[in-house]
């Protein structure tokens, strides 16, 4: 968290997985929910996000590459996140991700220290 004023704060997070199913549009659709929902389990809501790629591009053709960057845009949108760019690196495996800014009230922030115990973070 990078508290901005007394009544807002940045929260910033990075998830990225390898391939879980065999559907590229899926996968990146599961990708993205999952980085995107780091950041509603502190409390806030997801602003933008940048795309973690990382693929061998000798074994995966360009249409499933793009495939599974269509599912990610997906979720952020419906999301009412804005996707701002990313980055794409050679990787042995794929793996796809994203990361998320989001804004946060500090009074209503959860963390896992509160969150287990119930209270709210004044």
């Amino acid at each position: 968290m990078y508290r901005i004023d007394r009544n807002r704060a940045l929260v910033q997070t990075t998830d990225f997985f390898t391939p879980i199913v065999d559907d590229p549009f899926a996968y990146g659709q599961i990708a993205a929910a999952n980085a995107l929902s780091d950041v509603y389990a502190m409390g806030g809501r997801p602003l933008t996000a940048l795309n973690l790629m990382g693929i061998p591009a000798d074994l995966v053709p360009s249409h499933v590459i793009n495939t599974i960057l269509r599912g990610g845009a997906a979720k952020i949108k419906e999301a009412r996140c804005v996707l701002l760019g990313g980055h794409t690196i050679r990787n042995p495996e794929p793996i796809y991700g994203l990361a998320v800014t989001g804004l946060v009230s500090p009074r209503r922030m959860l963390t896992n220290a509160n969150a287990c115990a119930g209270d709210v973070l004044v």
